[in-house]
């Protein structure tokens, strides 16, 4: 019997693909941040990078909830 891909399994596929993708931008934005902070950037821009970083975070967990959702 051939393995056929089902709505399901797909979605659950591009959730988890797209979550990857929003980890890692939080983790360039996290090392843009302490590359600013160790050089003594303008405190603006700490600001401005925690502020994305928390929003990639809360992206980043609600595709994983999705992803999780759509998994089970």
């Amino acid at each position: 019997m051939p393995w056929t891909l089902t709505e399901t399994d797909a979605m659950s596929g591009f959730l988890t693909f797209l979550a990857v993708i929003f980890m890692g931008l939080v983790a360039v934005v996290l090392v843009m941040g302490l590359v600013n902070l160790m050089r003594g950037g303008p405190a603006n821009r700490s600001q401005k990078l925690m502020q994305a970083r928390v929003m990639l975070q809360a992206i980043a967990v609600l595709i994983i909830v999705g992803a999780l959702w759509f998994a089970r």
